[in-house]
């Protein structure tokens, strides 16, 4: 399936032959040796004038950029807004004149969250459309899978809308660098619920249950590596993913200050219930998947008691800040949103990380003006904090490639309208561990 790369390299080999004639004897008359001198300067001049190849993907008036989605079947719910997202900035930044004389051409296929599908699509774009960029690389499976060829290829991708480890790196060169993270990597997240579980918890013992998938395993990754450098004792259970029975992990982490729900939906319900079906009151902290008011509806009857005793407490992380719809940035999203076909309900968290993507690619896209290829995008990238429009900033400088790492601390709440109540704004690891109270 997969196409291989040939990258034809031409030398141009320039001989020299001399002859090995005696001294008295003249092999070219000098005003044949000036001539052959006088064309191979001008050989030379006409080659060193000769413009660079444009970027691809690029031209005086245009970018054009590529991704594929699902936008039909299970995750089409996921898929569909997260495109108007994009449109809708785009669609923004067209309409006021481009970026340094270019508008945006974003292109896009449905891949159905296949992995398969995901790969041929991104070949299309990369080989035949020759697309500047892939923005918004979208699902676990089709990131999964195109990843190892995209960095191979050195392509810039901004913005993957799954939060997988492969994504996490510290020091990222060569090829690496040219691969931009936006969401939070569950490694990172890991990182910032421990720096919580000391900074505003006061926690010095954390019982820790993550599922034995990648989601679980790479939080619990970044779990470890915090609680050695901040100092706080782990004491960590698995669970199977989807598991139905919570009971032995539990009973494992009853005794330590808090808890750390290391899982994704499906299995942070049976883990939380069980909690309370124990009567084992304490904090307990999940990530950023699970803060929604689906599974607050879904389950605030059957934890009630765990929800609302003091000292307790269902808490959650979130990157976006929605407490402020007034912001220009908000106008804005709800004004172009249905610009580009969207309704009402598909303006929702999945369009606004659309809309995300959208924005950190084009502020990328300011930093490099009229000089736009690959290598100056790159360190446009990696020259300061790139903004979140809806609140926070990530940093690529020095290679890291962590995503986000600013995260704000709400509590499920069945009296909130979103079912989480805001309990601390957006900050970084050194902020929260500097005391939040």
């Amino acid at each position: 399936m997969k196409k291989l790369v040939s990258l034809l390299l031409v030398f141009l080999m320039i001989g020299s032959l001399f002859a090995c004639a005696p001294q008295t004897e003249t092999t070219t008359e000098p005003a044949e040796a000036t001539e052959a001198a006088e064309t191979t300067q001008e050989a030379e001049a006409t080659e060193a004038a000769e413009p660079a190849e444009p970027q691809q993907g690029v031209t005086d008036t245009e970018v054009l950029i590529a991704n594929s989605i699902a936008v039909s079947g299970a995750y089409a719910p996921v898929g569909i807004p997260f495109q108007y997202g994009m449109e809708a900035y785009f669609k923004m930044v067209n309409d006021n004149g481009g970026i340094a004389g270019r508008t945006i051409n974003y292109i896009h296929t449905d891949d159905e969250f296949s992995p398969e599908k995901g790969i041929a699509a991104f070949e299309k774009f990369f080989y035949d459309d020759k697309v500047f960029a892939i923005v918004g690389h979208f699902g676990t499976p089709v990131v999964s899978a195109t990843l190892d060829e995209m960095k191979e290829l050195g392509i810039p991708t901004v913005y993957y809308a799954t939060g997988i480890g492969q994504l996490y790196q510290d020091k990222a060169e060569g090829n690496d660098r040219s691969s931009f993270p936006i969401q939070p990597i569950y490694t990172t997240e890991g990182q910032v619920m421990v720096a919580y579980a000391k900074g505003y918890f006061n926690a010095t013992t954390v019982g820790v249950v993550y599922t034995n998938d990648d989601a679980g395993k790479s939080l619990f990754e970044g779990i470890q590596v915090a609680a050695e450098k901040y100092g706080v004792t782990i004491v960590a259970e698995s669970i199977q993913a989807g598991a139905t029975d919570a009971s032995a992990q539990v009973a494992k982490v009853k005794d330590c200050d808090m808890v750390i729900a290391a899982m994704i939906q499906a299995t942070f319900p049976v883990l939380i219930k069980e909690m309370e079906k124990q009567d084992i009151m304490k904090p307990v902290l999940t990530t950023y998947v699970n803060v929604s008011k689906t599974l607050t509806d879904a389950n605030a009857e059957h934890v009630q008691k765990l929800m609302k005793t003091e000292g307790a407490g269902i808490y959650g992380l979130g990157w976006v800040d929605t407490t402020d719809l007034t912001t220009e940035e908000f106008v804005n999203f709800y004004k172009y949103m249905p610009e580009v076909g969207a309704t009402e309900s598909d303006m929702n968290a999945f369009a606004m990380t659309g809309w995300i993507a959208g924005s950190v690619f084009c502020q990328g896209l300011e930093r490099c003006g009229e000089d736009l290829t690959w290598a100056n995008f790159i360190d446009a990238m990696e020259s300061a904090p790139i903004q979140n429009p809806f609140g926070g900033s990530v940093d690529f400088s020095d290679g890291q490639r962590k995503g986000t790492t600013e995260m704000n601390l709400s509590k499920m709440d069945d009296t909130a309208a979103s079912g989480w109540s805001l309990i601390i704004p957006i900050k970084s690891i050194d902020d929260i561990l500097a005391g939040v109270n």
